[in-house]
Formats: structure tokens, C-alpha cells, sequence
């Protein structure tokens, strides 16, 4: 109980932590005192081959994730230019950037654009290994996004269901 009262609290601090940052002016280790240790950290090369990449793929950038999974709803990906100084602050699990996730991309592309899911089923009978995401649809449904992956870890398929089908409130979770 502890530890999910500490994310919770965690993830209802990001818009305070958000907002003492400020594009072109915060630093990277303005950054990292708000948030911590990201969870990845991705080179400007890494993210060059993700649709629409922006700041993060220009020379010298590097993308820091801050993942908010399996118990949170958001995933921050924070982007430093060559200067030292956020150039981009993302929250990625929106309905825009899951349709930017289509058939044939490769696993480390969606998790470069997505960050780390909250789960991993594989299902060996099938030869296919699902990846899921909690979100909130906006204005406010709590979400769970998949992408359905082949053997060799490329996009088959996505989907999207209502939390509540697949976690009932009350219910086991």
C-alpha cells in the first residue's frame, strides 16, 4: 500500500514539477531535479527512425524517458539539445501518438515513441506478444492501449479498450 501511495503521489506531482520547467531555459539537471533518474536515456540516432522526430533526433539531442507504468497513466519523454537545455517535454500516451504506431514497425521503435509498458504478455500458441499501456482518453476514461507484436517483434496490429472491461472497478487487479 505504501509503494502505490508513493507513485500516486509521484505521478500528482508532475504537473507542479512540469511547470518549474521551461523550454529553452531549464537545463538538463534542472530536469533531473525534478524528476529523477529517467528510466532510459535515448541518443539523437535512436530516435531518428520514429515518425516525426522532431527535436529529438537533431545532432547532440538526447531523450530522456520517464515512465509513470504500470500504475500511472503518462510517459514523459524529455528532450535535451546539444545545448544542455530541454528543448521538448512530451507526455506520449496520447490517441495522436498511438496512430503514429502502425503495422511493420519494429519493438524498439514503439518503445522509443511510447516508452516501457506496463505489461508484456506473450502468447507462445500464437506466436505473437502483446504490449500494453494504461492512459487516460481524453477528457478523463482510463484507457489501456496494446500493440500486438509477431515473433519477430514487428507491429501486427493495436487496439485500444476501456479499463474497466479488462480491470473492473472492485474487482481483482
Amino acid at each position: 500500500m505504501g509503494l502505490l501511495s508513493f507513485v500516486l503521489g509521484l505521478a500528482g506531482c508532475d504537473p507542479q514539477r512540469i511547470a518549474e520547467l521551461q523550454e529553452g531555459v531549464s537545463t538538463e539537471a534542472d530536469v533531473r531535479a525534478r524528476f529523477g533518474e529517467p528510466e532510459k536515456i535515448w541518443e539523437a540516432s535512436d530516435m531518428a527512425d520514429t515518425p516525426l522526430p522532431g527535436a529529438a533526433a537533431e545532432p547532440g539531442a538526447r531523450t530522456l524517458e520517464y515512465n509513470r507504468q504500470p500504475e500511472g497513466q503518462v510517459n514523459y519523454m524529455i528532450t535535451i539539445g546539444a545545448d544542455g537545455k530541454m528543448s521538448a517535454l512530451r507526455q506520449v500516451l496520447t490517441p495522436q501518438t498511438f496512430a503514429k504506431v502502425l503495422p511493420g514497425m519494429r519493438m524498439e521503435q514503439v518503445r522509443k515513441m511510447l516508452g516501457k509498458p506496463m505489461k508484456v504478455t506473450p502468447y507462445p500458441l500464437k506466436q505473437e506478444t502483446h504490449y500494453d499501456w494504461r492512459y487516460l482518453n481524453p477528457p478523463g476514461t482510463p484507457r489501456i492501449f496494446t500493440v500486438v507484436m509477431d515473433r519477430d517483434l514487428k507491429v501486427l496490429g493495436t487496439g485500444s479498450v476501456d479499463e474497466e472491461s479488462v480491470r473492473p472497478a472492485g474487482g481483482n487487479r
